[in-house]
């Protein structure tokens, strides 16, 4: 008796990102357990993507604070730049003028 294997492979579904945000947003309505039946997924590929969501999140909110400090850093070197070239001119003065 011989037995059939069926080829048991599961084909890997593609969902958009406007799909996911769609579904982290019914999984804080309803509970992501509830949202993951409603929408046919497993409830650990919710808390995947919501994990993903917080991390992408929160990079964007450090690089927000990196771009805020560079630009005052920017402004801190243009200001002592311009402190240096009063310096500079000043002492040009000085050296200049007799005693």
């Amino acid at each position: 008796m011989t037995r059939q294997v069926a080829s048991m492979k599961k084909v890997r579904n593609r969902h958009s990102s406007d799909f996911k945000t769609e579904a982290l947003a019914l999984a804080d309505r309803v509970g992501a357990t509830t949202a993951a039946r409603e929408l046919n997924l497993q409830t650990s590929q919710l808390y995947q993507w919501r994990a993903k969501a917080r991390q992408k999140a929160n990079t964007s909110e450090r690089e927000q604070a990196l771009a805020e400090e560079n630009a005052r850093l920017k402004r801190q070197l243009a200001e002592k730049a311009e402190e240096l070239e009063i310096a500079k001119k000043a002492a040009v003065y000085f050296a200049k003028s007799p005693k």
